[in-house]
């Protein structure tokens, strides 16, 4: 296979991946069922032509479980603002927890470091 051909198998494939998240999120009240298996399909097109998960979709699927997580479905999303704030999203399936650093400014001493090579 040369390098245009390949480029067009991963082309089709994310086509197919967004395709699949899409009926994923359009039937999850309905038939949950139905919407971890076009997660299940559209996981295994992207492990068969060695595509990422577009970082959008990446985030709708348990690390754990490998089910879709919709926020106030089944996944609870909650801000934490002990230790190091985050986000803290938890599987209504299985029980694993994710947490999401936020990204808080960071102090003037730390931004203005001088040079202390002189």
């Amino acid at each position: 296979m040369d390098k245009r051909e390949v480029k067009r198998i991963k082309a089709i494939a994310l086509r197919r991946i967004r395709r699949l998240f899409q009926l994923a999120l359009q039937v999850v009240k309905d038939e949950p069922e139905l919407a971890d298996r076009y997660v299940e399909i559209a996981r295994r097109i992207a492990m068969k032509a060695r595509v990422r998960l577009p970082p959008e979709y990446k985030r709708l699927v348990c690390k754990r479980c490998k089910r879709l997580i919709v926020p106030g479905l089944t996944c609870r999303v909650r801000l934490q603002p002990r230790r190091e704030p985050h986000i803290a999203i938890t599987c209504l399936r299985c029980g694993s927890i994710y947490r999401i650093p936020i990204k808080g400014r960071r102090s003037r001493r730390k931004a203005r470091k001088p040079n202390t090579k002189a």
